[in-house]
């Protein structure tokens, strides 16, 4: 997916990137967004919350302060979204960094059951987990958008399902927001 990594980061007001990807065998077309967590651009963040889906919040495992500021995120979302229910994945990213960890394994798994999401831990260092971390989001995301529809059989281009979901709405209907 994303093969290189900076040893230093320069975060800006917010980069976005678009990437294609196929998961179980069917393509997806993402939108990925960093907001570097910047308070003071909060309209450019609900403007991407509102058209977001799922939403990957990424803390350091060594930074105390970055794992307090993703309960504000997420609390921003909510309130944002107004009663939707969006996807949410946390992600300790740093994992690399045992070392200096301020943030437990046991404490984000206990935030990610008290929000209903997935818990990972990543290093964008070593790419362990970067992938698994959008394929997870993607999953997660189908299977709240199609509810167990998502696990039936697709129908077959030369049978009776209209083709096999190729239109234009089709693949519009199976993008991916990610905040």
């Amino acid at each position: 997916m994303l093969t290189c990594f900076a040893e230093t980061y320069d975060p800006t007001i917010e980069d976005a990137f678009r990437h294609s990807v196929i998961v179980d065998d069917e393509m997806t077309y993402l939108e990925i967004v960093d907001t570097a967590g910047q308070e003071e651009y909060a309209t450019l963040r609900d403007q991407w919350i509102r058209e977001g889906e799922g939403f990957i919040l990424v803390y350091s495992i060594a930074s105390r302060r970055s794992y307090d500021r993703i309960k504000t995120f997420q609390d921003s979302i909510v309130r944002v979204k107004r009663g939707a229910r969006p996807v949410f994945m946390l992600v300790g990213n740093k994992s690399d960094k045992t070392g200096e960890r301020e943030v437990s394994k046991e404490e984000a798994l206990t935030l990610s059951r008290s929000w209903g999401c997935p818990f990972m831990e990543t290093s964008a260092k070593t790419a362990h987990n970067v992938e698994r971390m959008f394929s997870d989001t993607i999953r997660t995301l189908r299977q709240a958008r199609d509810g167990d529809s998502y696990n039936r059989p697709k129908p077959s281009a030369t049978g009776g399902g209209g083709g096999g979901g190729g239109g234009q709405a089709e693949r519009r209907r199976r993008r991916c927001v990610i905040f």
